[in-house]
């Protein structure tokens, strides 16, 4: 199984470990995409303060952000599932997770990137401030620039085994699986379902859609599942407590479609 998540905006800083060792992230088949982007955010970062919080959409208050990114390449790093914080990543909790858990977490979870493209969680990174949907001066929108480098390095990762898509839309641009690996993938929506006045109304929820997200990974590594497919991973939820509605696609070379209804949110 290898699960898709987003990153977050959240993250931890890098204390005083080593500095990013390029050649040492996973998915080597991305290091010259990396070297571009990191390149060009740290000049554009360095060059001109305005000019970069333009670009990255920072706001004054965010300024701090700029001198970040313009000191990536000396800056300490750490394991991005250290890295990211947030609500995803809190509920998640990886930190605490058991041995066997764990390891688990390491094989399967990929985490999406504007920066790197895409990183597992044992992978060291520095902090940085590089959303998907920014576009770049030279490289331009990243979510296209991605697009050709994860076309060739992402179906390896993927194997032949269920693809869990937790992403975010703006990182869903950078790669989706196509062929037979999109028959082999589930994307999950979470709906708050309310009754009002006797009648179930159901809402997409947004912060809470990351809560619920990060507790169903840590409750199927807790739990050693192991789906195959889209079809077994509806069933592994349910047998974990979750209220599934799934819809197989209509024709081959379609991924499925997930939603994972809530009573309460929190």
């Amino acid at each position: 199984m290898l699960v898709l998540l987003p990153p977050s905006e959240g993250k931890a800083a890098g204390g005083s470990g080593a500095p990013l060792d390029p050649s040492s992230l996973s998915l080597p088949g991305l290091a010259g995409a990396r070297a571009a982007v990191l390149e060009e955010l740290v000049e554009l970062c360095s060059a001109d303060e305005l000019k970069a919080r333009e670009v990255l959409g920072l706001s004054e208050g965010l300024r701090g952000e700029v001198a970040k990114n313009a000191g990536l390449l000396s800056a300490p790093a750490l394991p991005a599932g250290e890295i990211y914080t947030g609500v995803l990543y809190d509920a998640l909790g990886l930190a605490d997770l058991p041995a066997a858990a764990r390891a688990a977490a390491e094989r399967s979870l990929l985490v999406f990137s504007g920066l790197w493209g895409a990183v597992r969680v044992t992978d060291r990174i520095p902090s940085y401030r590089c959303a998907m949907g920014v576009k770049l001066p030279a490289l331009g929108a990243l979510g296209a620039y991605w697009r050709t480098p994860m076309a060739g390095a992402l179906p390896e990762a993927a194997g032949d085994g269920l693809v869990l898509d937790l992403r975010s839309s703006a990182y869903t641009s950078a790669w989706k699986p196509k062929g037979e690996a999109a028959g082999r993938t589930a994307g999950v929506r979470v709906l708050h379902s309310q009754i009002v006045d006797g009648v179930e109304r159901r809402s997409v929820v947004s912060h809470f859609n990351k809560a619920t997200k990060g507790r169903l990974v840590r409750d199927l590594l807790l739990a050693g599942a192991a789906p195959a497919d889209p079809a077994e991973l509806v069933t592994a939820l349910r047998d974990l407590g979750y209220a599934v509605e799934a819809e197989a696609p209509a024709k081959a070379g379609k991924a499925w479609s997930l939603d994972v209804v809530v009573t309460q949110i929190h």
